[in-house]
């Protein structure tokens, strides 16, 4: 697609990755892994250090390492390190999902986390990092002992410390990202199982679910898989389990979809067609339909919006989207969307005076913090500086390696 090759467009693209990157590295904590930022892009002290934000920052390093950063090869040793040390529970298995410098301060082991395991073991082994590999071999142990359900083909959602007491509830948020880190998997260990279960997964949301629901996907379920439509309708802006359809994950599944696709899961059409129908529900649903530009963040199960503040990772998500189902499609309309997102992006989520993006904004497009406080990673940003000037195939990593080779 020549809206994606724009030497102009790569370069803007080139230095945002920079940028962004160079952002990310004041998030290096002292005690191991990588803190909480706040909007000024200090490290938020009083926050115990998240796995997911050090997993997520041990990816990005690996991708900037592979697109030549100078410091992310010692920031990828610094996540390797707090992953196989401060964070892994040896006694038990798994990974504790926060810790504070007197130890573990949430003992809970979530699969959202571990799947960001997964995905900066894969990443940084990929990028040439030896020590990633016992690392990603415990963490697959981990799905494949803990987490992963064969008799549903999804991933549970949370086990307690000790593994002996499962979580009830069911979410689609931890199997997304698992599909992302199986992909990631499967690239840098050259198993196809990993592949396979990742599209188990995608089949059962975009075949069963999502047309069920008029391709706003329900995100929350029991212990058999049902859907529990009205969960936290009273925390409606809870940042991991808000109430409703959540816009930004109709984004994310359609790009996945299309990468899954392109590496190799399926050769029949329904990931592509599947893709572009979340695409299309998550454009009519979310995208300036309260008056103001900018993607809401939840709606109702009528298309209604219900958390009007706009979140940068669904714009990230969005354009990442737009540019795999262009690539995928020739279709114009992918190439209008991509450029009216980045424009908005560029307007109003660039913080040029401290560094980043916004990850809230307002409604009126002021930055908030009614979701998110600060600027907790760069994950969804750096990748959407990457989506567009690569290969839609399998894992970002593994198509920057394929480029850096070439």
């Amino acid at each position: 697609m020549a809206w994606l090759l724009e030497e102009v467009e790569r370069d803007w693209l080139a230095e945002e990755a920079k940028r962004l990157l160079a952002f990310g590295a004041r998030s290096r904590h002292p005690d191991g892994g990588f803190g909480w930022l706040d909007a000024e892009g200090e490290i938020a002290e009083a926050r115990p250090v998240q796995l997911w934000i050090t997993a997520r920052m041990t990816h990005c390093f690996a991708l900037g390492e592979l697109i030549g950063d100078h410091r992310s090869h010692a920031l990828v040793e610094h996540g390797l390190a707090s992953l196989a040390g401060r964070f892994q529970d040896r006694d038990h298995g798994g990974w504790y999902a926060a810790c504070d410098s007197d130890g573990p301060s949430s003992r809970v082991k979530e699969t959202y986390g571990h799947s960001f395991v997964v995905l900066a073991a894969s990443s940084a082994l990929v990028a040439g990092h030896a020590s990633a590999a016992p690392l990603l071999e415990d963490a697959l142990d981990c799905f494949e002992q803990r987490l992963w359900s064969e008799e549903h083909g999804m991933v549970v959602d949370a086990w307690d410390e000790g593994f002996t007491v499962l979580d009830p509830y069911r979410g689609l948020n931890a199997n997304m990202h698992t599909v992302e880190a199986f992909l990631a998997a499967s690239d840098a260990t050259g198993d196809p199982r990993w592949r396979e279960r990742a599209l188990r997964i995608t089949s059962r949301v975009l075949r069963e679910y999502a047309p069920e629901w008029q391709w706003r996907l329900p995100e929350h379920f029991d212990t058999a898989w049902r859907p529990l439509p009205e969960y936290n309708r009273d925390r409606a802006a809870d940042p991991f389990r808000p109430y409703g359809a959540t816009v930004g994950h109709g984004l994310e599944w359609a790009r996945l979809a299309i990468n899954l696709e392109d590496s190799g899961g399926s050769s029949a059409d329904w990931l592509a067609d599947g893709a572009a129908r979340l695409f299309d529900r998550a454009v009519a649903d979310g995208w300036t339909v309260d008056g103001a530009p900018g993607f809401v963040y939840t709606t109702d199960w009528h298309g209604r919006p219900v958390v009007r503040q706009r979140m940068h990772w669904v714009a990230a998500e969005g354009t990442a989207a737009a540019a795999a189902l262009g690539r995928r499609t020739g279709e114009a309309r992918f190439a209008t969307a991509y450029r009216s997102w980045w424009d908005h992006i560029r307007e109003h989520f660039v913080d040029h005076a401290h560094g980043s993006w916004h990850h809230e904004l307002d409604s009126h497009l002021r930055p908030s913090a009614t979701v998110w406080e600060g600027k907790p990673d760069i994950y969804h940003a750096l990748q959407a500086t990457l989506v567009p000037r690569l290969p839609s195939t399998g894992s970002i990593a593994a198509a920057l390696r394929r480029e850096r080779d070439a």
